[in-house]
């Protein structure tokens, strides 16, 4: 950051008025900008509402009908989740916001809005901004609003719920700088918004093909240059072993560990046990240790322990295991591939919760290579994928910590776009 920029920062959390900068409202701005209030920026704010349930013909026509189930933290939606039909908008409160409005909510989940792309109606939770274009940019006035939700959270008033009334809505203050600054800020965001929705799609799409080629690998479909030799029916009990643990006598002592659903891994908690009289016992899990959980097995319950994760616990609930020959990361990659842990759940059976045994576990069948060799090889293949994704995911929560700072610069004018 340039000293210039880190100078005017310093001065500004001191309380103190930088050249070029001035105090309004007790807010430091650009000398060049102002505070306005919201309804002083907006045409009109339009209200919505909720057809009757009871009518399901007012339901599932051709009207997008937005609610607060249609709010996105990162990105504008393009679509809603349900629609209505014109009998059912007559016949309701609901407004129309036309295309290329800020619709937000205003009753649970404030400081959240998105920019419709098409005509919509909302319902009682959301309302509609018409900005004034000759004086505010749509685009901008969502970055700051949504930038400023924690503000706009503490505008709520109500015991359970939270909302914010009209009054107040309209009497938000909103810093204001001249319309081709705002303009510039909202491009140079949306720009920034624009390159981590394609490194979203670029780790959907690489977590895709991770998909197909476990497919491929771990069912002997595409075999590896080197390897030729038949592949093997196994009983998992001939291949892994589940280790003797004794219970940790003081559970509560002990930080817990869990094992995330759908393959996101083992991860540690700062929870330990509640002590009770007749607790389930706990065990402490050592790196490498794969681990499922037994009641969400078919959900993808599954990983391995990293190496940093020592003297963790988790209960009876999940199970540890070990090789007893083979490898354990082929072992893991092969249990984990989706066309088998899901079917899991039509081996357990059953309406109410579904938990698979160790008896059951120790009886399925694996398909596997004969050879720790080959084992080796796919399990570094998919390692590999694993480690090009994780590096991805990576890039992207650095773009988003990058853009958090970019709007606070921004949008509070500390540093200036050129026009």
């Amino acid at each position: 950051m340039e000293a210039e920029i880190k100078e005017r920062i310093e001065m500004i959390g001191r309380g103190e008025v930088p050249e070029g900068y001035k105090e309004k409202l007790d807010r430091i701005i650009p000398a060049d900008w102002d505070i306005k209030k919201l309804h002083q920026l907006v045409n009109k704010i339009v209200g919505g509402g909720t057809p009757s349930r009871s009518k399901p013909h007012y339901f599932n026509g051709d009207i997008p009908w937005a609610t607060v189930k249609d709010l996105s933290e990162d990105n504008y939606k393009r679509n809603t989740l349900e629609s209505i039909s014109r009998e059912g908008l007559r016949n309701s409160t609901s407004k129309v916001v036309e295309k290329n409005n800020f619709i937000i909510s205003t009753r649970m989940g404030l400081g959240r809005g998105f920019i419709n792309k098409v005509d919509m109606a909302i319902n009682q939770d959301l309302k509609g901004l018409y900005p004034n274009k000759s004086k505010v940019d749509v685009i901008y006035l969502m970055y700051w609003y949504k930038y400023n939700s924690i503000i706009v959270e503490r505008l709520g008033v109500g015991s359970t719920v939270k909302g914010i009334n009209l009054k107040t809505l309209r009497n938000m203050l909103i810093p204001h700088p001249p319309l081709s600054e705002q303009q510039k800020i909202a491009q140079t965001l949306t720009t920034w918004d624009e390159v981590i929705e394609l490194k979203e799609k670029l780790i959907e799409e690489k977590k895709e093909q991770k998909k197909g080629l476990m497919q491929k690998l771990l069912t002997g479909d595409v075999r590896l240059p080197g390897f030729d030799g038949e592949w093997e029916e196994v009983r998992l009990r001939e291949v892994l072993f589940f280790p003797k643990k004794e219970a940790v006598q003081y559970p509560q002592e002990y930080y817990l560990l869990t094992v995330k659903l759908h393959l996101n891994g083992v991860e540690a908690t700062d929870k330990k046990p509640n002590k009770t009289k007749r607790s389930r016992p706990y065990y402490i899990r050592k790196p490498k240790e794969l681990l499922i959980g037994r009641q969400n097995f078919h959900n993808g319950g599954i990983g391995i322990v990293p190496d940093e994760m020592e003297n963790y616990i988790a209960s009876n609930a999940i199970s540890s295991l070990n090789a007893k020959k083979g490898d354990i990361k082929f072992y893991y990659f092969y249990l984990s591939n989706a066309n088998f842990y899901k079917k899991i759940g039509h081996i357990i059976g059953g309406t109410g919760q579904k938990e698979i045994s160790e008896t059951e576990l120790k009886n399925l069948k694996l398909t596997i290579p004969k050879y720790i060799q080959e084992q080796k090889a796919i399990a570094q293949i998919l390692s590999t994928a694993d480690k090009e994704i994780d590096l991805l995911e990576e890039e992207l929560e650095l773009l988003k910590l990058q853009k958090k700072g970019l709007m606070q610069l921004l949008l509070t004018g500390i540093i200036r776009v050129k026009c």
